[in-house]
């Protein structure tokens, strides 16, 4: 095997196994690949949310030994999910919705029905007024403690 490297400036420095590896998929024509970290980053969510999220079968990266290596259609699934996440969806139906869509393999919005638009809707205003009683509560809470 050919031994990979950078030069920078006046020293030579190996390409760290995850580069490589990089290196590899795009000679293989697999378009542009990234690491968990890479996700992690771009996302702002933790390893360990996208573990989980691999874990419940919403992702699937490709594996390269014990290095997870995600393409750019699981890049835009994961912007998906998230999207499903901020609308206060559970992971349960995010995932129905990514399976009405086929494969998911296109899946760069979540389609949204009129009625699951209405529940969520219902869903939430329940919640903020919910929120909004616990607030009033804790502020009268307050004035009679100070």
């Amino acid at each position: 095997m050919k031994n990979s490297s950078v030069k920078l400036k006046s020293a030579t420095v190996p390409l760290t196994p995850t580069a490589r590896l990089r290196e590899k998929a795009a000679a293989k024509n697999e378009g542009h690949t990234f690491t968990i970290g890479d996700l992690a980053r771009e996302f702002d969510v933790t390893l360990r949310t996208l573990r989980f999220y691999e874990d419940r079968g919403l992702i699937t990266p490709r594996r390269s030994g014990t290095t997870r290596l995600y393409n750019e259609v699981t890049k835009q699934r994961l912007a998906t999910i998230l999207r499903g996440k901020s609308l206060g969806f559970t992971l349960t139906e995010i995932r129905a919705m990514l399976a009405a869509e086929g494969s998911g393999k296109t899946a760069n919005n979540l389609k949204l029905t009129k009625t699951q638009i209405n529940d969520q809707l219902k869903h939430l205003e329940r919640q903020k007024a919910e929120i909004e009683t616990a607030i009033a509560e804790l502020k009268k809470s307050q004035k009679i403690a100070a």
